[in-house]
């Protein structure tokens, strides 16, 4: 485990998969029910995702977590921010920023984020980060658009 001031990031494991889903769930229905609306959240593929990138020796996953459950998790495999998330009741505690210096000290350069996620975006540019001017269809329905960020 590393600590950051009062917080610790620890490294996640298999046992973690349905809380990185669920942690997953509450910060998308908070900060994207203007993108994703009424539509079900899709468990079982995102469950699944998370199984898999555990799997992954080349993907690392961390997460801070309290009493409540998990609060923050970053992956990121030494080129891409794959995941950032920070539940809700934590957001603007700088666990997000946090986790994204995490995955660039560690060689992140890239991410693709969801064009609408207007929380996320001003985080990655407030960093120095920008698009690249490439885009693409995002997995889930209603199938928003993707923009790619690079480091400066």
């Amino acid at each position: 485990m590393i600590a950051h001031g009062a917080r610790t990031w620890r490294r996640a494991t298999a046992e973690d998969a349905v809380a990185l889903r669920d942690l997953e769930r509450s910060a998308s229905r908070a900060g994207l029910a203007h993108v994703f609306g009424e539509l079900p959240y899709p468990d079982d593929d995102v469950l699944a995702r998370w199984a898999l990138l555990l799997d992954d020796p080349g993907v690392v996953v961390e997460v801070v977590e309290d009493d409540d459950g998990l609060v923050a998790l970053t992956a990121h495999d030494g080129a891409t921010l794959r995941h950032l998330a920070v539940r809700p009741d934590h957001w603007s505690a700088g666990l997000g920023r946090e986790g994204f210096l995490r995955a660039q000290a560690a060689g992140a350069r890239r991410l693709w984020v969801l064009e609408a996620n207007g929380r996320a975006r001003r985080l990655y540019e407030s960093l120095g980060w920008a698009p690249s001017g490439v885009t693409q269809e995002c997995p889930w329905p209603p199938f928003p658009v993707e923009v790619e960020y690079a480091a400066p």
